[in-house]
């Protein structure tokens, strides 16, 4: 009897464990459509009552917009603007710069060592971790993301020899600090290779 009350149980917590994150995920996705459609009303109200299908012809317009930006920010006089932009305006926002390094990492934009995936020597073991920005006297602040969600975790200061930059792309190591470290060889043999 014991053992069928510890096969129940395992089982259900099993399911939760899976179900849990799709019904989050789901939610989610849901709740960033509604706020982008509320955001997008006013526009979606310009357009005349005989046009179908009025939302998705707004979301149209939005990526159409965020597409002629990203051409625009390509050109000189664009990136310029965004640049002055940048240090004007948005780096006094906080966690921008942050935020703006994650993304572009993220996007296969590196940029610098910001958010640079390292493995460093944590106690007698290595941590995967993302170098934050590295001190004139060589040492390295770095973030050590909490399983299984890695935009929370410690900030550390740590020296070099301590930090081992490795060759992947943000998505692989956040791949594997969201599955609680499967797929860590990915990181080692990365680490391994690098110069």
């Amino acid at each position: 009897m014991k053992s069928l009350a510890e096969f129940a149980k395992t089982t259900l917590v099993g399911g939760i464990l899976v179900i849990l994150p799709i019904y989050l995920s789901i939610l989610l996705m849901a709740k960033a459509l509604s706020g982008i459609l509320a955001l997008l009303s006013p526009v979606a109200a310009q357009l005349p009552d005989w046009l179908p299908y009025r939302q998705l012809v707004t979301i149209g317009i939005a990526i159409g917009g965020c597409f002629l930006v990203g051409l625009a920010v390509r050109t000189g006089w664009g990136g310029r603007a965004k640049r002055s932009a940048d240090r004007i305006l948005l780096e006094k926002i906080p966690g921008y710069t942050l935020l703006r390094g994650f993304s572009g990492r993220f996007a296969g934009r590196e940029e610098g060592e910001a958010f640079a995936v390292a493995l460093v020597e944590i106690e007698e073991g290595l941590v995967p971790a993302f170098v934050i920005e590295q001190h004139e006297d060589g040492r390295y602040t770095v973030m050590v993301p909490s399983v299984p969600t890695p935009m929370a975790g410690s900030v550390y200061i740590l020296p070099p020899e301590r930090v081992h930059l490795v060759n992947v792309p943000l998505a692989t190591a956040l791949n594997v600090i969201s599955r609680w470290g499967a797929g860590s060889k990915d990181l080692l043999q990365a680490m391994y290779r690098s110069p």
